[in-house]
């Protein structure tokens, strides 16, 4: 039996999407549980040379919707980078939850082979669909994801493994 790529992609980036925004939802909480300034969280960083929660976050959902976009065919929608609340960064997370979602199995099953070009810094990467899904879009959602994940963490939210992997 073989995996589509819209199962793939979809509903992989929806689900870990979601567990995303359960993950602020209890970093909201903890700041306000402990009095704890929310932009102390939203700025934290793991290291100094790495990028805050606010941006990890930002990131996940770029990646997200536009390698969606990238397999469909269509257009991704444009957030700019603004996000300076919890809420902001939940609901960024949800807008994007919900353009990937009205993405059809049929723009993005077949893809395998497509063509994908994606424009760098200096150079542009050029992959198959396959090869820019799985090994590209994914392991960056779930890079920045987890470094989220880590980000609140470090900062003393009461998460754990299960927060990041969902239910199934």
């Amino acid at each position: 039996m073989s995996i589509s790529m819209y199962e793939s992609s979809v509903p992989v980036l929806v689900h870990s999407l979601n567990n995303l925004v359960g993950i602020l939802e209890k970093g909201a909480h903890h700041a306000e549980t402990k009095k704890i300034d929310p932009l102390v969280l939203i700025n934290s960083r793991l290291y100094p040379d790495m990028l805050p929660l606010s941006k990890q976050v930002q990131i996940a959902s770029d990646i997200a919707k536009r390698g969606a976009a990238n397999l469909a065919g269509t257009e991704a929608p444009k957030f700019d980078d603004v996000e300076t609340t919890f809420a902001e960064l939940i609901e960024r997370t949800n807008k994007t939850v919900s353009f990937l979602q009205t993405i059809k199995p049929e723009q993005i099953d077949g893809t395998q082979q497509k063509t994908i070009n994606l424009p760098m810094r200096e150079k542009t990467l050029t992959f198959s669909g396959q090869v820019f899904l799985l090994y590209f879009v994914l392991p960056n959602v779930y890079f920045h994801v987890t470094t989220a994940y880590d980000i609140l963490r470090h900062c003393g939210v009461e998460i754990g493994k299960q927060d990041f992997l969902g239910k199934i």
